[in-house]
């Protein structure tokens, strides 16, 4: 366990680069064991908190707030994008995919390099990526050129979320303080995913839906200065880059994703859906040896060693896949079905954004009275309940009753489900394996995301009633049904592996 360093000592967590003023250098480890970190410039205060520590909770989770955000952003724009660029049905799903399947697919490679070049660096280097890959997302003007910039988009979040992960997780010790870190964290994550529809609605409402992507520049821009002026250094690690883990890792969850889409078009038994399949499968078979062999793993296999960790990657990957299908049919639906503005259709998910909000604060006083995974899947738990009803949507469901309501029930319960489900993803990780570990939780999430949305974009494209709005109504039912499923075996999972790894006990705090 991470235990507050008394002034002075050191620390794997808030520390300052060799070069800076003040920097005080750790004594030489011995042989065969890990280095100390550098000392941090100021001590933990007594709730385990880092000096400047609300500073570097703001860039970090505005940072991550924009990865997260240009996540769901484009789903309100989704009808103009199409008849801007002629996408088809399935086509359009790969605005979501080419971003969320090179964010998940090369996130453990950028958390292996802010293990080896120090997070610091490798984060500011991420902003820079992010911010230009945002600039061409909203100057394309075809269709690859949009997938393409959307892909870089992921290159640059790939790499800036795990180091804003570690950032955080180094720089606030376990019990209270990190607690209360992971729950704003977590927030970010949940209202940055709903604002991002409202954010995405009223630019492409007021201008365009590219106006969105142009925000990210000068907000990257403001936390590039922050950081360089107060994120502290972490230590580097030698080593070297698992290229063929990472690769076959990204090749094989695309080709999967590419097999599944292709399917919807083709079927089933078509040439262009077996071959991409089988390659994935194959590629992802060859990636659990390749990673057992390899010097540094980007995956190493001892973190599936937790019973409860393992639960929380595998709850994540369900959870967040029918999360994303329920932001990608249902600002489709309201729009098509109701015939709103795309600023309205954002609005629409006010009652979720604004519920996740107030359960999500309310996390870190829940676990200080609740055993963590009691709470973890209280909120699982809500979710499936609102989306199993909100799956019965149809051509004729009424707003008031039929989408808002579950959709509180929904806040309700990713407010309540992010924070735990995240520490449950990284408390326990070894300091060598920080990088590794957080970037292993982002990493399930955006896999998660993309395998899961091609399965739901094909479970739609199976229903047709040849009338166009009818068509778009009755595949959000059938999309967000197949959402109710995944959140039903996320239940199951917790209750099967995350539940039995710990006694009923409140969660520690120091």
């Amino acid at each position: 366990m991470h235990v507050a360093p008394t002034r002075g000592s050191g620390d794997a967590g808030n520390v300052t680069g060799p070069n800076r003023p003040g920097a005080l250098i750790a004594p030489r480890a011995a042989k065969g064991t890990t280095p100390y970190p550098l000392t941090p410039p100021a001590p933990y205060g007594r709730d385990g908190a880092p000096a400047r520590s609300a500073l570097i909770l703001t860039i970090v989770c505005v940072s991550y707030f924009m990865v997260i955000l240009d996540n769901s952003i484009v789903f309100t724009g989704l009808p103009q994008i199409r008849s801007d660029m002629g996408f088809s049905e399935t086509g359009l799903s790969w605005i979501t995919n080419a971003y969320v399947l090179v964010f998940g697919g090369l996130l453990l490679l950028g958390a292996r390099a802010g293990d080896m070049f120090g997070h610091r660096r490798v984060f500011l280097f991420s902003l820079v990526i992010f911010s230009l890959a945002s600039l061409l997302v909203g100057a394309a003007q075809t269709q690859w050129w949009l997938i393409g910039a959307r892909a870089l988009q992921g290159v640059g979040a790939a790499v800036l979320a795990p180091s804003a992960l570690s950032l955080l997780t180094r720089s606030f010790a376990e019990g209270r303080a990190r607690t209360r870190a992971m729950a704003a964290y977590s927030a970010v994550a949940g209202l940055g995913a709903a604002l991002g529809l409202v954010v995405g609605g009223l630019a492409a409402d007021l201008v365009s839906w590219r106006a969105g992507f142009f925000l990210n520049v000068p907000v990257g821009v403001l936390m590039m200065v922050m950081a360089l002026r107060f994120l502290p250094e972490t230590d580097r690690r030698g080593g070297r880059f698992d290229v063929p883990g990472a690769l076959l890792a990204t090749l094989g969850s695309t080709a999967l994703v590419l097999g599944i889409v292709d399917a919807a078009d083709f079927g089933w038994t078509a040439p262009a859906t077996l071959v991409p399949l089988a390659a994935g499968v194959v590629m992802l078979a060859l990636f659990v040896p390749v990673e057992r062999r390899a010097t540094q793993p980007i995956v190493p296999l001892r973190l599936f060693a937790d019973r409860e960790r393992s639960g929380a990657y595998v709850t994540r990957m369900l959870y967040m896949g029918a999360m994303i299908g329920f932001f990608f049919f249902t600002a489709q639906f309201v729009q098509s079905v109701y015939h709103w503005t795309p600023l309205q259709a954002g609005l629409a998910f006010l009652p979720m954004t604004l519920v996740n909000f107030v359960f999500a604060v309310q996390v870190p006083r829940l676990l200080e009275r609740a055993a963590r995974p009691l709470v973890l899947l209280s909120g699982v738990a809500l979710t499936a309940v609102g989306m199993t009803w909100l799956s019965r949507l149809g051509l004729h469901t009424p707003y008031l009753t039929g989408v808002a309501p579950p959709m509180v029930l929904i806040g309700a319960g990713q407010g309540l489900a992010l924070a735990p489900l995240t520490s449950s993803g990284v408390d326990g990780v070894a300091p060598e394996d920080a990088g590794a570990g957080s970037g292993l939780v982002n990493t399930v999430h955006q896999i998660g995301s993309a395998l899961s949305l091609s399965i739901l974009t094909a479970v739609a494209a199976t229903v047709s009633t040849g009338h166009a709005v009818s068509d778009i109504a009755a595949r959000s039912g059938a999309a967000l049904t197949g959402s109710a499923v995944l959140l039903a075996l996320a239940v199951a999972t917790v209750v099967i592996l995350i539940l039995p790894s710990r006694a009923p006990r409140k969660e520690r705090t120091l």
